[in-house]
Formats: structure tokens, sequence, C-alpha cells
């Protein structure tokens, strides 16, 4: 099973993500699967991320959705805050910091606070200010994704919660 952590927002946010996305031209991320990836592992099982996911300290903290942009090199278009809330960061420090003592090897790009909405994207020029939603970052999750013929499918391995 392919892994990765993210923070997941609560439904109406995701509702209004998703009508923002649809009114673009690409294809828009299903409401469901809208997430903020904060580690990608690959394949594997999930006892050692698990272990890992255990020793990572973070606060509780709000993700605001500010802008929005169109990456070309990848045809994605992309939601997330202006600067990246303190909170976050040391969330993502943590658990990198943890995953890499665990074994795993990540990415080596700096870590970019974005949700994709929208995927094989056209360049849409000026996108609109996306939708002031609400997204309390309260944990943050282990999941499992599953590719199947009718796109892929996120399931929860074990949610992480976060001090308040």
């Amino acid at each position: 099973m392919r892994l990765f952590f993210a923070a997941w927002p609560p439904a109406q946010t995701a509702a209004a993500l998703h009508a923002w996305a649809e009114g673009l031209e690409g294809r828009a991320v299903a409401r469901e699967n809208i997430h903020l990836t904060l580690a990608f592992l690959g394949e594997g099982g999930p006892e050692k991320a698990i272990d890992a996911a255990r020793r990572v300290r973070g606060a509780a903290h709000e993700l605001p959705i500010e802008e929005a942009h169109y990456w070309k090199k990848n045809q994605i278009v992309w939601v997330g805050p202006r600067e990246m809330p303190p909170e976050l960061d040391r969330l993502v420090r943590s658990l990198h910091l943890e995953l890499h003592r665990a074994g795993f090897i990540l990415e080596r790009r700096p870590f970019a606070a974005h949700v994709t909405l929208l995927r094989k994207a056209r360049d849409p020029g000026e996108l609109p200010p996306p939708p002031r939603a609400a997204w309390p970052v309260r944990e943050f999750a282990l999941l499992a994704s599953r590719i199947s013929s009718r796109g892929s499918t996120y399931e929860p391995v074990e949610r992480f919660p976060l001090s308040e």
C-alpha cells in the first residue's frame, strides 16, 4: 500500500474548495480526497510510520486558505496560506525528523503548504480568490492510497491528535 501523512479539512471546507475548483478547467480533485499532504512515504507497511508519528509533537492550529496558484510544470491549481503558519512548520519539521530517524527517505525539496484542487489544469490566467473557508488542524493522519479504475481512494490507517 502507498502511505502518506496528511491533514484533512472539515466537510464544509472540502465542499467549498471543491465547488470553487469546479468553476475552472481541469480535473477537480474529488471532494472526499481534498487534503494537505505533510509527508509522502510510498510503498510499505504502516508499523514504522505509526511508531514515528507517535513521537511527533505539534499544536492545533488553523490553516489559512488565502491564495490560489497555477503550477504550469505539474498542471495543477492549488490553494494555501500566504505564509507558512508557525505551528504547521513545527509539525512538519517534527514529523519529518521522526520519519528520518525511523529510516524513511523523504523528498529533499522544502515543504510547501499547498492543497491541490485541480489536476491536468489549463492555465487559467488570473485565478479568482479562493473561498474563505475555515480549516482547523486538530490532528494529522497516516493514510493508505489505493488506485483503481475509478481513481484514488484514501483510507485512514491511524490518526494522531495535536495538543491544544
